[in-house]
């Protein structure tokens, strides 16, 4: 059965370039993000793994962890990681996890259940599907799932736009409109009437539809 947006992140234990790992004790009481890739050396993925390397901090300061998956084993993983980070210029200080089995990607519904075989011998159009991107929140729920095409790197900006949407929108009854960015003006949620919104937004608001005000982020 396929994952949806609010289901809880299959849990699963797996070798990674940084020892086993439990994946929801990893998770802790932060986020997490985890993305896949079909096959090691392959270049788009490459450059994505080294740009992650390289923003690693931006993540930490929103309390997120990355991770990454290939399904090759852990000796090509740390093959590859070295043209990673000649790619990225930066170290790689997040674990990859090496889904030989198939059975992380198989849990997060990028192969089919039934899929046979293991990584040997596989290659990276037969995992086109393992080009995926999950964000997990503290309750081990799924908040986002995006799956890119093989040719088309991933916008890893977007995904740190998208958490701190989802991270102020949590503790705040309001949402983001489009492309919006960091200062900018946020919606109070319908479900907000203006008695309520006057003392939760005690600065005002900009009324352009009656289901569509707008006031200052919340700091």
């Amino acid at each position: 059965m396929s994952l949806r947006i609010n289901d809880q992140a299959p849990n699963f234990t797996a070798e990674t370039t940084e020892g086993t790992i439990n994946f929801h004790d990893w998770i802790g009481d932060g986020w997490a993000v985890l993305f896949s890739h079909p096959k090691n050396f392959t270049p788009v993925c490459t450059t994505e793994l080294g740009y992650m390397a390289s923003i690693q901090s931006e993540f930490e300061k929103r309390n997120t962890k990355i991770i990454g998956l290939s399904i090759d084993p852990i000796e090509d993983h740390n093959k590859w990681l070295k043209d990673v980070e000649d790619v990225g210029g930066a170290n790689v200080n997040y674990p990859l996890i090496a889904d030989t089995d198939l059975h992380v990607a198989k849990l997060y519904s990028m192969f089919a259940a039934d899929e046979t075989g293991s990584a040997e011998n596989r290659t990276a159009m037969t995992n086109a599907t393992v080009r995926s991107v999950f964000v997990v929140g503290p309750d081990k729920n799924i908040k986002l799932m995006i799956t890119y095409p093989m040719t088309t790197g991933r916008n890893f900006d977007e995904i740190l736009r998208v958490i701190d949407s989802m991270q102020m929108t949590a503790q705040h009854k309001v949402a983001t409109p489009v492309n919006w960015q960091q200062g900018e003006d946020v919606i109070i949620v319908p479900a907000v009437n203006n008695e309520d919104a006057e003392k939760l937004f005690p600065q005002g608001w900009e009324t352009i539809k009656p289901y569509l005000r707008k006031t200052k982020q919340p700091t």
